[in-house]
Order: C-alpha cells, then structure tokens, then sequence
C-alpha cells in the first residue's frame, strides 16, 4: 500500500484544510481559554462538522454517514491538531463510533453524532497513567448491572450524552477477561462529574458511579468480554491521537521555520545559521517518519490486518517523540518570546502534552511492544 493520500483523500484535506482554518484557528482556542468556557468546544462548530459530513466519515452511508476508513478520519484530525481546534471530534466520531459500530447501540446513536448533536465520552482511565487494569465494579443487579467506582480523564464528559464504560464483571483488575463495557447516558441516576481544566486547558471530568443502575441492553458486545470491543475502540483512538500530533507538530513546524526566515540576529536571519538549519532538517525527517507510521496504521486498520495492533502501538509512540521535538525545537527556536503567552507556539506544547499521554505515552507503547515480541 502507497504511503501516500489518494485524489479522494487530497481533496478531502484541501476541503477540510480550509474549513478548519477558517471557522476553528488558534484564536478560537485561545477565545475559549479567555471567557473561561465551561463547554470546552463550541457546539456551533461541532454542528458545522456535521454539515460538512466530518462526523459520520467512520460511520457506514446506510447509517446516514460516509462510509470512509480511519486515513480520511486522520486528514480531519491533522486538521484539527494543526489548528488545536477543540473538538469531541476524536473521543465521539472515531473512538465511540468504532466502539458502537455493529451493535444495536449504533441505532440509537449514530443519528445524533451524524447529526452533531449527540457527544460521546470514553470513561476507561482510573490511574494518573494510561494503564489496562480496570477495577470498577459492575455487579449484577436484577435485569441489569449496578455501576460502582471512579473514571479520570474522561474527555468531555461533562457534558457528554452518552459515555462508553469500561467496568470488571469478573475476575481481578489486571485479567484481560471480565470486563465489559457499557453506553451509559448522561441522566443515569447516581452518576455526577466533576471538570477539571487540563494543561492545554481542555476539560476532562472525574467522573463518579454511584450505584449506576443500567439494564442488560446498556452492555456493549458481551458480558465479561469487552475486551475485544475495547481494544477496538482504543485502536481507533490511539490512531486518532497520533494522526491529530502529527498536525500539532507540523503545525509547531511551520511556525518554527517562518520564524527562522523572519527573526533576524546579528543583522541575518536566524535561518541562514548552519547548525538552525540541521535542526530544522532533523526535525522534518521526524516528523515525515512518524507521518508514515500513522498511515500504515490506519491502512491497516482499514483493512482489518491482524498486524493493526502493533502497527497502531509503533505510531502513537513514534509521534510522541517526534511532536515533543517538534513543539521543544519550536519553543528552542523562538527563543525567549516562545514563552511567552503572546506567541502561540506554547499552546502546541501544551496539546502536545496532553495528546502523548492519551491512550498511552510512548514508553507505555514501548514497552506493550516489547511484551508483545517476548522481552
């Protein structure tokens, strides 16, 4: 498979390039940060998505959306890091759609993410660390499950009206069987949030269940195997992640390298300095190799390979590493202005931050890859 955007796909990023730049730039997130806003994204953008399709492209065209893959839903993405356009792009149209796909869950849902009113959160972290261990109970309670414990980190959850719960059935907190996950609604007696702003200063909840009450159609796949709809799901979404830290570097980039031929020391342009310039190559074969990792992964995906995972697992990591050089080398190159909250460039390392640790850092992808060869 070519590591390369078809014509399809280079029109999709052309359109999606323009429309994000426009109506969702870095002014956009820095107007949300200003007022404080409790939301953390704008519901009329997310609307808009709707309108130009962006919210269905995972979502099959008899379910009313594209019926695209995981390569179109990463040229959105990208989009949305290089502008860090706040968005439940990821955590709904990608990570809860790919969850829910195949379930009679999808009939109740997709409609409304098609549509850009429905958002979707993913409450699967409890540690301060991405981790597999899941301890929340879920215990039987008449025709369905009670719901007991805490989730961290829970994107928008907040506001979100449906969250995807990853909870034990059975079994101890670290076994891969006895877990199942749950689409719980945002009116669910006994279930209460609490926001908290992030480094980039997006909101994530803490989300608490107290004796959540659901009923048997709640479950996702099935009772003490959710693991397979669950690695599905963070698949998606450590795609997702990784193709959005593409944008967030390149965009750190392309800030970088304007700078190098604008700022002037010594009377020359900073970008005329020899060992500037090796940096700024080095950077762009980062970037350029971690960009390859994503698409192989998303192909993958796309073609249901059973070689998806550890493709998926090398991506995230690769463009960990490669978007904290890029936002490190850009705030380097900037020099002391770069720290300043004038110039954008810090709001890149902050994103960057925030997105290498969701879904699992690098040395978590690391390591789940050396586990997977038998170190």
């Amino acid at each position: 498979m070519p590591l390369y955007l078809n014509d399809e796909q280079v029109m999709l990023r052309d359109t999606t390039k323009d429309f994000v730049a426009e109506h969702a730039p870095v002014s956009h997130l820095r107007s949300l940060r200003d007022s404080n806003d409790a939301t953390g994204f704008s519901r009329d953008l997310w609307k808009q998505f709707a309108e130009m399709g962006f919210t269905g492209i995972l979502i099959g065209e008899d379910q009313g959306g594209l019926g695209l893959g995981h390569v179109e839903a990463g040229v959105v993405l990208e989009e949305i890091g290089r502008n860090l356009s706040p968005s439940p792009f990821l955590t709904t149209a990608v990570a809860a759609v790919e969850a829910l796909k195949g379930t009679a869950h999808a009939d109740r849902w997709f409609p409304g993410i098609v549509a850009g009113d429905t958002v979707a959160a993913l409450a699967i972290d409890e540690r301060a660390k991405h981790g597999d261990a899941i301890g929340m109970k879920a215990e039987r309670s008449g025709n369905g499950f009670r719901l007991s414990g805490e989730k961290r980190f829970v994107t928008h959850g907040h506001v979100a009206d449906l969250l995807i719960v990853a909870a034990r059935t059975a079994g101890a907190d670290d076994e891969d069987t006895g877990v199942t996950l749950f689409a719980v609604p945002k009116d669910a007696s006994g279930l209460t949030h609490e926001a908290e702003r992030l480094a980039d200063s997006s909101l994530a909840a803490r989300s608490k269940f107290d004796g959540v009450e659901v009923d048997a159609d709640a479950v996702i796949g099935e009772v003490d195997n959710g693991r397979e709809v669950l690695n599905r799901l963070l698949s998606a979404g450590r795609t997702g992640a990784s193709a959005e830290m593409l944008g967030v570097g390149g965009g750190a980039m392309d800030m970088t390298t304007a700078y190098l031929k604008e700022r002037k020391q010594f009377g020359m342009l900073i970008g005329s300095f020899q060992a500037l310039q090796h940096r700024a190559a080095h950077l762009y074969s980062e970037m350029e190799v971690a960009r390859a990792a994503v698409m192989k992964a998303q192909q993958l995906l796309d073609g249901g390979n059973t070689r998806a995972d550890e493709a998926v697992s090398v991506a995230k990591a690769m463009t960990g590493l490669a978007t904290t050089l890029a936002v490190q080398e850009g705030i380097q190159m900037h020099g002391g202005i770069g720290m300043t909250d004038e110039y954008d460039i810090g709001f890149y390392m902050k994103r960057a931050r925030v997105l290498a640790e969701m879904f699992g850092d690098s040395n978590y992808h690391a390591d789940r890859l050396a586990r997977a060869a038998g170190y």
